[in-house]
């Protein structure tokens, strides 16, 4: 992120199959094709504790379903719980935690090789993970919200708003059913990146 200011360029009224949500475009110029998105629950209030998810963009879980990680099953989640307490969901175009679709297509071919998430990543010349979660934090402030309840098992995620005029009133834990496909997969972000799991 630099220091042009984020800003909502656009915003539409979304029926989906979680229910109606306000959706809006936040990004430092209109002519960016890939903005960050909120999807904003009607039933919102800001001067209450809002439900909020800070969802990283997966192409392969979110769209297609992949059973190779759990964020599909956790943006679904997410959406239903919002949905229903009345928040927000604010969706973040960092693909591949922080490497893009392409990279993350090469990370899946290392980790057939035998390689973890980590390792993979490193293969490829990348850090673990490279995500920025402070926008997030910009996105929360634009819109009006103070006090929160995070739909998150990743410590990073929290630590985010210790720095922040956000207050972090509860982590709410959002696990989903463990898989062949992707039990290696949870086992590293539980073993090796500190994630906040119950059952696994």
């Amino acid at each position: 992120m630099n220091n042009t200011q984020l800003i909502k360029q656009a915003e539409a009224t979304m029926p989906t199959d979680w229910g109606r949500f306000h959706m809006k475009a936040y990004s430092t110029t209109s002519e960016n094709n890939m903005p960050h998105i909120a999807m904003v629950s009607p039933k919102i209030n800001v001067d209450e504790v809002v439900f909020v998810r800070i969802h990283s963009e997966c192409i392969t879980g979110d769209l297609f379903h992949s059973n190779r990680c759990d964020c599909g099953e956790q943006l679904n989640k997410s959406m239903q719980i919002i949905e229903e307490e009345g928040g927000i969901l604010i969706y973040l175009r960092q693909e591949g935690r922080g490497i893009g679709i392409i990279n993350k297509l090469k990370a899946y071919n290392k980790q057939d090789e035998g390689y973890d998430t980590i390792q993979a990543n490193i293969e490829l010349g990348f850090d673990a993970d490279l995500r920025d979660f402070n926008v997030a934090i910009e996105i929360l402030k634009a819109e009006g919200i103070k006090r929160i309840k995070l739909l998150t098992n990743n410590p990073k995620k929290i630590e985010v708003f210790e720095q922040s005029s956000i207050e972090l009133v509860e982590r709410i834990p959002l696990e989903t059913l463990v898989k062949e496909e992707n039990k290696a997969y949870l086992k590293t972000k539980k073993e090796l990146l500190g994630h906040l799991f119950r059952s696994f």
